[in-house]
């Protein structure tokens, strides 16, 4: 089922499938809910209830130029969903929200899953490759008359390949899915409104982040992935680090099943929630 709801300012593009308890996705920055279509059906056949929405400004949602929170976006999701309380399945940006929102929202959250997941106010150690690539995808993005193109093709050597990996690692068909994605988020008028940043940031308040957290890394991703997983893992309360071989930002697209089974493991034993 699709919908939309109205939110201060914005509407968002809300997708819901299956019954059982409720898993909420939130998608990372390159993409849209569409990068979970692989990984949605076996959260339905293991029997959750999955809500994906596009975050405003991404996919088929909308903003004003208005100050708001992505954290109260996602509340206003569970409210039009009728959902007391759910799981976040967050990738990448989505993964920070999903750990803010927890923060700030605990009694609305049962369980966080972290997919190669920001953490905001964390700084880790990239390599000098790595800066010199985010050095570039800078320059691209900051240039008078950026090229969508180009930056879509760097986002996709990053995120989907992993640096200095072949363009040939991953299926054909998801790097150019995320191409087709990511593109539009860099073409001209484009308005993504002025998100409000949790403060003090998450990494200062890992220890309010009291639910059940799994944090799941590529080790074919950049450096600090991992080492935000592993941090999380060391900071809050009930954290896990789970790190996986042969992957890189994209989990839920390149390894759909694989992701899923960790995240049906990791929720079992949390079921029935509503």
């Amino acid at each position: 089922m699709e919908r939309f709801i109205d939110v201060p300012g914005g509407r968002l593009c809300v997708v819901e499938e299956g019954d059982g308890p409720p898993v909420v996705l939130v998608h990372a920055g390159i993409v849209d809910l569409r990068a979970w279509d692989a990984f949605v059906p076996h959260l339905v056949v293991g029997g959750f209830r999955v809500v994906r929405y596009d975050t405003r400004g991404w996919g088929r949602s909308t903003t004003a130029e208005v100050d708001f929170s992505n954290r109260a976006d996602l509340v206003a999701v569970l409210d039009a969903c009728g959902i007391g309380r759910a799981a976040l399945v967050g990738n990448s940006r989505g993964g920070q929200i999903a750990f803010d929102t927890a923060i700030e929202f605990p009694d609305r959250v049962i369980a966080v899953v972290g997919v190669c997941a920001g953490l905001g106010g964390f700084e880790g150690h990239p390599t000098a490759e790595e800066i010199a690539l985010f050095e570039e995808m800078d320059r691209l993005e900051s240039a008078d008359a950026r090229d969508p193109d180009a930056i879509a093709e760097i986002d996709v050597r990053v995120w989907v390949d992993g640096p200095g990996q072949p363009p040939d690692r991953v299926d054909p068909a998801i790097r150019e899915a995320v191409w087709a994605m990511d593109r539009p988020l860099y073409e001209a008028g484009r308005v993504v409104g002025r998100p409000i940043p949790l403060d003090p940031p998450a990494a200062e308040r890992l220890p309010d982040l009291h639910c059940p957290v799994l944090a799941v890394a590529g080790l074919l991703d950049v450096s600090d992935v991992a080492e935000t997983a592993q941090h999380v893992e060391a900071h809050a309360p009930n954290a896990r680090a789970v790190l996986l071989p042969d992957v890189a930002h994209m989990i839920g697209m390149e390894r759909p099943a694989e992701l899923a089974g960790l995240v049906i493991e990791f929720l079992a034993a949390l079921r029935p929630w509503a």
